[in-house]
């Protein structure tokens, strides 16, 4: 019975025991006298017979009215009843009930333990206040576990590492007979959404062990002792299910340094830090516990925690290639009615940066897209809006732009193609439009050929001028400038900035590192840093800087105003369609685009 049911009773019980009490003493209809008039009427003669319970006297009359009424101590009260002829019955003092006196005392005690049992159970948590200490990892067996290493792609260094624990739970002995030893635990770092929950879950799938799997949220309570109790019978499940594997994602929530934050160094999480520290030991004789935890913060996490004998093994998670993001859309377009002509690799040239969920969610708003407009299989431009609206946000067709807003949207974007289909350097076109999306008004997107890992001067100067292309344009049709080059300044301003003094591409400032500042800028003057920035340095810099985007600036609004035309071609072209593809921009400019790389 719960809480809710056994307050319901007692509220019953109280109103029946109730209900027979008021009946009981309502089914004679008597009315009340007073006393005088009692008397009265039993010197009249009018009184038939009486039954005295101690002061209540109940009877009837002559005419058969019956009557109650209260009396004292009168001791002629018999004598004169007798003298009148009244039949008179002695009965015993009226007393309460039993039920009714039981009920009355342990009633409002009843009531009381039920209302109280009934809060506690609507507080958060307290309806497992006896088991407050038991661990909260979910548990995952053979058949509820059917995750493999053919369920994860783009990181395949990642898989390689892991398949030598797979190795090990299947065939401990290959390993022992060498005297060796499988790591006891496994770091993955890397940034969310790359699958290190999805990699733990193969590694359990493909060994075909338990899995537990909590967070490190789930050990912090209020609690003082509760978060290390939880930390000692995770483990002891884990002796019970050996061998076994223990995930414990999101670490740095109870990994963090000891003693970086507020208060001594023995509250809650210290505690349960020190716990898991000493289970990983292995002093309890925790073979067969292979402990994977992940976490993007792997720097704030405590030295101790990460020493060998512990998780003395780290695995990358990075993101993923251009490969890898084909590999991934791959096991993910199983899952919907992918048309056979449709090319993953141009999704996944196009999405650079992009981690594993986010191309999971890419490919789910295809498949939403192409449900919408009623469509049989997921094509091509369904991915393709699918990965505009995750990179910029979904259309705003609502929003109204003016002529002029609008003109001067179509020849901004066009400066920026313009540029980036006349330098070699800069990344190969895709499409040109000037459909508002999120924040933006319009986009020019490219399609490089691979992942660049590292770019070369000359490919840094024509990002710089392509950013510069949008502004560039607009001051030499519209003879004016808006708002729209906000975004191309920043960028091109921070590449500008890293060029100087990240990568030493000054020729004045030569091969040297310009230090960070706090706060966030290059010249921020930190006299606490091992290379202070001194007021030479500082003004060199700026003056670099401006001669570096001054430059590209200029090399931009050269090449429009030589082909000016063409600039205003595209533009019209724009406004007419709104989207520009490769093939239109290369009819429309013509000659077609140059046969060697532009990639750098």
């Amino acid at each position: 019975m719960n809480s809710r049911s056994l307050l319901t009773g007692l509220v019953l019980l109280v109103l029946f025991f109730s209900l027979i009490n008021n009946f009981k003493w309502s089914t004679s209809p008597s009315i009340e006298m007073g006393y005088s008039d009692f008397l009265q009427n039993l010197d009249r003669g009018q009184i038939s017979n009486v039954s005295i319970s101690g002061e209540v006297i109940r009877g009837t009359t002559t005419s058969g009215k019956e009557f109650k009424t209260i009396t004292t101590y009168d001791p002629a009260l018999i004598e004169n009843l007798r003298n009148q002829r009244v039949r008179i019955k002695i009965e015993n003092e009226e007393s309460t009930p039993w039920y009714l006196v039981l009920l009355l005392q342990w009633g409002p005690l009843l009531l009381l333990i039920g209302v109280w049992i009934f809060m506690m159970k609507k507080m958060p948590g307290s309806g497992k206040i006896m088991s407050i200490g038991k661990s909260k990892a979910r548990k995952y067996v053979d058949q509820g576990l059917n995750v493999t290493f053919k369920d994860v792609a783009g990181v395949e260094e990642a898989k390689e590492e892991l398949s030598e624990i797979v190795d090990f739970l299947k065939n401990p002995g290959k390993f022992q007979t060498l005297g060796g030893k499988i790591p006891k635990g496994v770091l993955m770092v890397g940034p969310p959404g790359t699958g290190k929950t999805l990699l733990a879950k193969a590694v359990a799938g493909e060994a075909g062990v338990p899995f537990f799997n909590i967070s490190g949220s789930d050990f912090v309570e209020m609690f003082v002792g509760v978060g290390a109790s939880r930390v000692r019978d995770l483990f002891e499940e884990g002796h019970k299910n050996s061998p076994c594997i223990i995930f414990i994602d999101e670490i740095d929530a109870v990994g963090r340094h000891r003693g970086a934050g507020l208060g001594s160094g023995h509250d809650e999480r210290e505690q349960t830090l020190n716990a898991l520290l000493v289970e990983m030991d292995g002093f309890d004789g925790s073979e067969g516990i292979i402990t994977i935890a992940a976490t993007n913060r792997a720097d704030i996490l405590d030295p101790a925690l990460l020493r060998p004998g512990r998780f003395d093994r780290q695995v990358d998670v990075g993101l993923p290639d251009i490969n890898g993001r084909k590999m991934i859309l791959e096991v993910h377009s199983k899952k919907i009615q992918l048309s056979p002509n449709t090319d993953l690799k141009v999704i996944a040239k196009g999405t650079p940066g992009f981690s594993g969920a986010e191309l999971a969610n890419l490919v789910n708003e295809s498949a939403l897209r192409a449900a919408r407009l009623n469509k049989s299989e997921v094509m091509l431009d369904d991915m393709e809006w699918a990965r505009d609206k995750v990179m910029m946000g979904a259309e705003r067709k609502s929003m109204i732009m003016k002529d002029d807003e609008k003109m001067a949207t179509a020849y901004h974007e066009a400066g920026h193609a313009l540029i980036a289909y006349y330098m070699k350097k800069a990344d190969p076109i895709h499409k040109i439009t000037i459909i508002p999306r999120g924040q933006t008004l319009g986009l020019t997107s490219f399609l490089p050929e691979t992942d660049k890992l590292s770019l070369e001067k000359e490919a840094l100067k024509a990002k710089l001028a392509v950013a510069m292309g949008g502004r560039a344009a607009e001051d030499l049709i519209l003879k004016d400038f808006s708002t729209g080059v906000e975004g191309d300044l920043k960028s091109a301003t921070n590449i500008a900035y890293q060029m100087i003094c990240k990568w030493g591409m000054s020729e004045k400032l030569g091969a040297r590192s310009i230090p960070q500042g706090d706060s966030g800028n290059y010249l921020a003057m930190d006299y606490n840093a091992e290379d202070p920035v001194s007021e030479e340095t500082m003004q060199l810099v700026e003056s670099e800087v401006h001669d570096l985007m001054q430059n590209s600036y200029d090399q931009a609004f050269s090449i429009l105003s030589e082909h000016e035309d063409q600039l205003k071609a595209l533009a019209k072209l724009l406004l007419e369609k709104e989207t520009v593809n490769l093939e239109q921009l290369t009819e429309l400019l013509n000659p077609p685009l140059p046969t060697e790389s532009t990639i750098a």
